[in-house]
């Protein structure tokens, strides 16, 4: 028998069939054989997708779900036209809205997931919404802004009974697999501390806001654009990239590139949520002689230790260091002089009692170390590969989300990305923690820059700098409802 869910799932696609100008279009039922034989899939074997945010890697992304064969990109929502502009000519019988607020109610009945491709501060409030109307979602990494936001959509993914995906594609290379496999084999002992390292920002950090107000070009709605975000006056280039380094949009390096290269951590060691965490922050100068305090903008690089607690596949505590900014670890001494380390700007190095491995970018290419480990390496195959890898990534989503909830697995179900996003996010907090002034007997002093903040994780909080727990969770701009489920 089958669940109220899946009901409204087969009715949203019969509605679809029968009333969409979009289906009719692009659909004929009719015999199989008619069609040409076995490569046909029925209307109701497809999916229908509608994407929020279609320029960019919202552009790739719906790309690559039409390069499934089995989707149906039937509506696009952006607020820029001009960054639209080449999905809907590549998409000619989709639907075009600008608010997604308005697709969502006016569309709801016509199709069955929602692709989410926007700047950070929106991921949440757009994935909810979807979810709330049961539409299975894939959510660009990091899935959120905010770690609040991101324990809301791990719940939420359960409560609604929906297939979920992050967009961290190499969460279906066949790397965190293998490694996984040599790990439970025991090739370098058990693993006490990670390393990973980004070459990341590359756009414009450590800087004070622009003094000087722009035109909002006529294609772009600034209003839906900044959404959730404080309400301030347009800037040159800040859309559609320089973005993820400002606080009130993105989440700097860690959110480009942390969901990249810790998610291999996560995958092997089974870490869930960290403990406690310190960081420190690279300095910019406004002159000579004095550094500058920018708190609007994520710094230019960065160092945060997290800890995370023992877990089924580890013996103890693991700590976990992020680097980023051209930041790296020290060279692993088994590592020659002229190999390369991680893919050389990225990588993640785990450090066992035994032993260690490396990867690069996306989980790919893992190597024991020493290199001359790797040629004879008989390890057993045990955990089963995506097809195409990071690029099946989608399909994978696409095909889940066919079958229904909890009929097939998925890389990156929000189960597994939220907790995940949420250790970016707490490096993140101690990070805008570094700077922060506070006023003692006459003198600023700056507490966060030497403390090691520790972490209720049942109460979301720092226990012990109350002062940091303001960036766990933000409140919306008037208009803009915060999250409930």
């Amino acid at each position: 028998m089958k669940t109220d869910q899946e009901n409204k799932s087969t009715t949203n696609r019969r509605d679809f069939i029968k009333t969409s100008a979009i289906a009719a279009a692009a659909f004929m039922i009719v015999p199989r054989h008619v069609l040409g034989g076995p490569g046909y899939l029925a209307p109701s074997d497809r999916l229908i997708i509608a994407s929020i945010g279609v320029g960019g890697k919202g552009q790739s992304d719906i790309n690559m779900f039409a390069k499934s064969g089995k989707a149906d990109i039937a509506y696009l929502c952006d607020v820029d036209d001009r960054r639209a502009a080449t999905s809907v000519k590549n998409f000619p019988k989709a639907k075009y809205y600008k608010d997604y607020r308005e697709m969502l109610d006016k569309e709801h009945k016509n199709f069955d997931a929602v692709s989410i491709s926007t700047p950070d501060h929106n991921h949440a409030i757009q994935a909810l919404a979807a979810m709330q109307l049961g539409k299975h979602v894939y959510v660009q990494k990091p899935l959120t802004h905010d770690i609040y936001e991101a324990r809301i959509l791990t719940a939420a993914a359960k409560k609604y009974k929906v297939v979920t995906q992050m967009g961290n594609q190499g969460a279906s290379n066949d790397g965190p697999r293998q490694m996984k496999e040599w790990y439970e084999a025991g090739l370098i002992g058990d693993v006490h501390t990670v390393y990973a390292w980004t070459d990341r920002p590359v756009w414009p950090q450590g800087i004070p806001w622009p003094a000087k107000k722009a035109d909002i070009p006529k294609e772009l709605d600034w209003n839906l654009w900044l959404g959730t975000a404080p309400e301030k006056d347009f800037v040159d280039k800040l859309v559609p990239f320089n973005w993820r380094g400002w606080w009130d949009y993105g989440t700097g390096a860690l959110g480009d590139m942390g969901c990249h290269l810790i998610e291999a951590p996560f995958s092997v060691l089974n870490l869930k949520y960290a403990k406690e965490v310190e960081a420190s922050v690279g300095s910019v100068y406004v002159d000579e002689f004095k550094r500058g305090y920018f708190p609007e903008s994520c710094p230019p690089s960065s160092h945060v230790t997290l800890k995370f607690p023992k877990t089924d596949k580890t013996k103890g505590d693991v700590t976990l260091h992020w680097m980023d900014g051209g930041i790296q670890p020290e060279r692993p001494a088994e590592l020659e002089a002229n190999e390369t380390f991680g893919d050389g700007g990225n990588g993640t190095l785990f450090i066992g009692t035994k032993g260690k491995m490396m990867s690069e970018t996306y989980s790919a290419n893992p190597k024991l170390l020493p290199l001359s480990r790797n040629k004879d390496i008989k390890v057993k195959e045990k955990y089963a590969r995506v097809k195409d890898g990071a690029n099946g990534h989608y399909a994978q989503w696409v095909d889940a989300a066919i079958a229904g909830y909890g009929k097939q697995e998925v890389s990156s179900p929000f189960e597994i990305a939220g907790p995940l996003t949420e250790a970016l996010l707490m490096a993140n907090l101690a990070i805008r923690s570094f700077d922060i002034k506070k006023n003692v007997n006459g003198k600023n002093t700056y507490p966060g820059r030497y403390m090691k903040m520790l972490w209720d994780n049942d109460n979301m909080k720092i226990t012990n700098f109350d002062e940091a727990n303001q960036f766990v969770k933000r409140e919306y701009r008037s208009g803009w409802n915060n999250l409930t489920l």
